[in-house]
């Protein structure tokens, strides 16, 4: 089968050349996107008068008809074709001749790699957005049921203040409201055509690169035509928000599989989203979550791969930049699984209130809520800080929680001490007093909930 680069060369490609060369394998599913692409170059073509009116028709229904085997599945992608570009320019010319051999004018298979690659990853973001929102509404269901159940915040993985189980999940949800506005904004700069730039230098025929740019639904056009065929700095955007996203997912994977633990037992997966041992029989694993965070080492690895392979580049093309489309689409792939198994995961776990209620009991995480109340006394903080420091020390050495000393022990370290520090170190009071913006009272997770729900109506 002779290649579309035919002419220049005496002999056949090597196989194992052929093989090492060809990108099909992985570009092949670009198909749709080539296809819409082509779609849209043959129309402009014709309405500028640079092929007939028929051909350009010919063209556009034999690729619709390419288009439509394809999904059906009559028309199997194979071959000893380079890429998919060659692929669907080769069956389509085998199918109307001369007509076909037209649709490549004014272009290069450069500007149509890009234009395919940025059509596919605008669609992917647009299934990654609601992947993030789909989660995001499970966070928000489930934090609406625990806007009361109380739990320890951490800090260097020791206690330190007593939270909500609501506001720790809120914390994630607009870590993932800045992951999907970052993507939108990725999306932005995907969403511009380099089609026309041809090789790398335009072409002398006379094109309408806007009108290809609106029959795509396009934000408009690539102004700099070797920088429309040289750069890929959109794919490696999409890489680092990808890259950022399962971090996002693997620090919560974290919490998930801690609190899932013998030690904590602050939740419990459902059986459909753990897996067990082959040997111990109790084990009951949290393999989805340690499998998200495991993967996020992948999307960190392709980031890398394509800031590597393009640090060197010369412009315009170089055959390096094939190495793209296996890394962003496989970071794609991993995000979009990862976020489809991690909302009905989170869904469907049990939480276990006592236990967080119990665990946040000790700890003397409402030591900070003493120094507050010395201060509503008109001690200065530090002072105050200082003697809560020593009643903490005292109740260690005494075996006690700052609830269970009494007000004569107290009073041994400040006459400032009254009856109501013990409602003022009541945990539900620690908590629901915690109205300032952003924090972990009841009025203040109303709030971030509803912030939270406009957004994803924006």
């Amino acid at each position: 089968m002779d290649k579309l680069w035919t002419g220049r060369f005496k002999k056949r490609l090597d196989d194992k050349a052929n093989d090492f060369n060809t990108s099909l394998p992985f570009d092949m599913r670009m198909y749709r996107q080539d296809i819409e692409g082509s779609v849209a170059h043959a129309t402009m073509l014709a309405e500028q008068g640079i092929i007939t009116n028929d051909d350009g028709k010919m063209i556009v229904k034999e690729l619709m008809n390419i288009l439509s085997e394809i999904e059906d599945g009559s028309l199997v992608i194979e071959g000893e074709f380079e890429d998919i570009h060659s692929f669907i320019e080769g069956t389509l010319t085998s199918r109307i001749g001369d007509a076909g051999k037209r649709l490549h004018t004014a272009r290069s298979r450069n500007d149509q790699v890009a234009l395919d690659l940025r059509l596919n990853l605008r669609n992917e973001c647009k299934q990654i957005e609601l992947l993030i929102k789909e989660l995001v509404k499970v966070i928000i269901e489930l934090s609406e049921k625990h806007i009361d159940t109380v739990m320890c915040g951490y800090t260097h993985l020791q206690r330190a203040q007593p939270i909500t189980f609501a506001q720790h999940l809120l914390a994630f949800a607009f870590m993932l409201l800045r992951d999907l506005d970052r993507l939108k904004d990725c999306e932005k700069r995907i969403n511009v055509s380099p089609l026309g730039s041809c090789a790398l230098s335009g072409t002398g025929f006379d094109i309408n690169r806007i009108r290809v740019s609106e029959l795509l639904s396009m934000n408009g056009i690539c102004e700099n035509s070797l920088d429309g065929v040289s750069d890929r700095d959109f794919a490696t955007e999409l890489a680092f928000v990808i890259s950022l996203i399962m971090m996002h997912l693997s620090r919560f994977s974290e919490e998930i599989i801690l609190w899932c633990s013998w030690e904590f037992k602050y939740i419990e997966l459902d059986d459909s989203f753990s897996t067990g041992s082959s040997i111990m029989p109790q084990k009951k694993n949290a393999d989805i979550a340690e499998l998200v965070r495991g993967k996020t080492g992948r999307a960190y690895g392709n980031l890398i791969t394509l800031l590597t392979m393009l640090k060197g580049l010369p412009l315009a093309y170089n055959k390096d930049m094939q190495e793209d489309k296996e890394a962003v689409f496989d970071s794609v792939d991993t995000v979009k699984n990862a976020l489809a198994v991690f909302a009905p995961m989170l869904a469907t776990i049990r939480v276990n209130k006592e236990n967080m209620r119990k665990a946040a009991a000790s700890g003397f995480i409402n030591a900070t809520d003493g120094a507050d109340y010395l201060v509503s006394k008109g001690l200065p903080f530090r002072a105050a800080y200082k003697i809560m420091g020593e009643i903490v020390a005292y109740c260690i050495e005494k075996g006690k929680t700052l609830e269970e000393i009494s007000i004569s022990e107290y009073r041994c370290f400040s006459e400032l001490f009254d009856e109501d520090i013990y409602s003022a170190i009541e945990l539900e009071a620690c908590v629901s007093k915690r109205n300032s913006w952003g924090g972990t009272g009841h009025e203040s997770i109303k709030k971030q909930i509803s912030i939270i729900k406009s957004t994803l109506m924006q």
